[in-house]
C-alpha cells in the first residue's frame, strides 16, 4: 500500500507540469536541438559510401521555409488555444479551465509546432557552415521530410481538435472524465491508503499555517513520522477541504499518555494546501464543477435547460460509478495502518451535485421532471448511501417544484415523475 501512495505522490507531481502550457514546447524544443545534430553522426559511418548525394541548395529551401511558416503557424495556434479557454471558462465556468489547458492535443501541436521551428533554425544555420557531409546531408533531409510531414499532419489533425476545444459538449466531457477518474480512485482507496477511523478520542489537534484548500495528503510522510514517533495520525481535513489556522486538519493520539513534546510540523506539511481545488484527489469538486455548468445554463441569461439536463444524465453515471464494486488487488500490501481516513460522504456529494440543479431548476419543467427521473433511478440502486441520498433529494426538489411551479398540470408532470410524491405531499399537508 506504501508503494501505492508512492505512485500517486508521482501521479500528482506529474500532474501539476501537465497542467503547465510550457512544459512540453520546452521538451521538444531541447529535443529538436539534439535531433538537428544527430545527422552529422552518420558522417563517421560507412553511410557515408552508399548515401545518395542530396544538395545543400534543396535543404536550404525546406529548413527556410519551415523556418518562415512554423513561428507563424505557432503564433495562430496560441491564439486560437486561448480563445479557446475564454470560452470554455464564460460558456460553461472558470473552475474547468485547468481541464482544458491540460489538452494533450493542443499542447502537442504547439509542441510539435515550436519544435519544428526550433530545429529548422538550427539545422538551417548548421547547413549554410557546411557542418555536414554527404551522410550527415541525406539524414537531414530525411528528418526534414519526416518533420515537414509530420507538422502537416498535426496541423490537420489539430484544426479538428481545436474546433470542438471550449465547447460546452467537450467541456462537460472533460469534467465528467476528470470526475469519474477521481471517483474510481477513491471508490478503489476509499481511506487514501490508510485505515478507517476508529471510535475514540481524537487527540491533539494539528493546524494549518496558511489559508486554501487541501489538494493533496502525503500519507506516507504521515506514517512514516506516526511509526517513529509511535503515534496515531487521524485526518480531519479531506482534498477539498478549506484549511484556515483554526480548522484542524488532523489530530494526533498516543497509544499512551498524551505527548504533548512532539513536533507536528510534518504532518503540517504532508498538506498540499493551494488557492484553489484540484480534480485529481477531490472526487467532490468535479461534481460541483457539472452542477455550476447546470447552474450557469439555467440563469435567465442563458436559458439553456438542455444542457442542464445532459448534466443530470452525466451525474447519474457518476453516481452509478461510484456504487460499483472497488476493484480488488489479489495480493494487497500493508496499509497504513497509523493514519486513519474518514471516507467520503455520500450525502454531501449528493448534496453538491443536485442541490444548484434542484434550486436553479425547480420552476423548468422539463428540467425538474428529468431530475426526479434521475433521482428514481439512482433510488433504486444497491448502495444504501446512495439510495438514502437520492429519496431525500427527491423529495426536496419536489418541495421546491410545488414552491415554484404555478400552472398545475406541471406540477403534476413534476409528481407523476416523482417517486416520492406521496412522502412529500403528505409532509408539506
Amino acid at each position: 500500500m506504501i508503494s501505492t501512495v508512492l505512485t500517486d505522490r508521482v501521479r500528482v507531481f506529474l500532474n501539476r507540469f501537465r497542467h503547465r502550457l510550457w512544459v512540453k514546447p520546452l521538451l521538444v524544443c531541447l529535443l529538436s536541438i539534439a535531433v538537428a545534430f544527430v545527422a552529422k553522426l552518420a558522417d563517421g559511418t560507412e553511410l557515408v559510401e552508399i548515401a545518395p548525394k542530396v544538395s545543400s541548395a534543396s535543404i536550404e529551401a525546406l529548413l527556410s521555409v519551415m523556418a518562415s511558416s512554423m513561428l507563424v503557424i505557432a503564433t495562430f495556434s496560441v491564439g486560437s488555444m486561448v480563445s479557446a479557454y475564454a470560452s470554455a471558462a464564460n460558456t460553461a465556468t472558470p473552475r474547468s479551465f485547468i481541464l482544458v489547458v491540460a489538452d494533450d492535443a493542443s499542447q502537442n501541436a504547439l509542441s510539435t509546432f515550436v519544435g519544428a521551428f526550433i530545429f529548422s533554425i538550427v539545422a538551417l544555420t548548421a547547413v549554410k557552415n557546411d557542418y555536414f557531409q554527404t551522410a550527415g546531408l541525406f539524414i537531414l533531409f530525411l528528418l526534414t521530410t519526416f518533420i515537414f510531414g509530420m507538422v502537416i499532419f498535426t496541423f490537420v489533425r489539430w484544426v479538428d481538435r481545436i474546433a470542438r476545444l471550449g465547447r460546452m459538449a467537450t467541456t462537460i466531457e472533460k469534467v465528467e472524465k476528470a470526475a469519474a477518474d477521481a471517483l474510481t480512485r477513491r471508490r478503489n482507496t476509499p481511506h487514501l491508503g490508510g485505515v478507517s477511523v476508529r471510535p475514540q478520542a481524537r487527540g491533539r489537534a494539528v493546524y494549518a499555517a496558511n489559508v486554501g484548500y487541501v489538494q493533496y495528503i502525503n500519507i506516507a510522510a504521515m506514517q512514516r513520522w506516526a511509526e517513529k514517533n509511535e503515534l496515531r495520525v487521524v485526518i480531519a481535513a479531506l482534498p477539498g477541504t478549506f484549511a484556515t489556522p483554526n480548522r484542524p486538519l488532523a489530530y494526533i493520539s498516543a497509544d499512551g499518555a498524551e505527548q504533548t513534546e512532539i513536533d507536528c510540523t510534518c504532518v503540517a506539511e504532508s498538506f498540499q494546501i493551494g488557492d484553489t481545488r484540484l480534480f485529481d484527489d477531490d472526487p467532490r469538486f468535479g461534481l460541483v464543477v457539472l452542477s455550476e455548468i447546470a447552474g450557469r445554463a439555467l440563469s435567465p441569461a442563458v436559458n439553456d435547460p438542455g444542457t442542464a439536463i445532459c448534466i443530470i444524465g452525466t451525474l447519474v453515471r457518476l453516481f452509478t460509478l461510484w456504487g460499483e464494486p472497488a476493484a480488488v488487488d489479489d495480493k494487497p500490501a500493508p496499509e497504513c495502518d497509523r493514519v486513519e481516513v474518514p471516507h467520503v460522504c455520500v450525502q454531501d456529494m449528493f448534496d453538491d451535485a443536485f442541490t444548484a440543479i434542484a434550486r436553479d431548476g425547480a420552476g423548468v419543467v422539463e428540467v425538474a421532471v428529468r431530475l426526479q427521473k434521475a433521482l428514481e433511478s439512482l433510488a433504486s440502486s444497491g448502495d444504501g448511501e446512495i439510495r438514502a441520498a437520492a429519496e431525500y433529494h427527491g423529495r426536496l426538489a419536489l418541495k421546491r417544484s410545488q414552491k415554484v411551479l404555478d400552472i398545475e398540470e406541471d406540477l403534476q408532470a413534476v409528481q407523476d415523475a416523482a417517486k416520492f410524491a406521496g412522502s412529500a405531499a403528505s409532509s408539506s399537508t
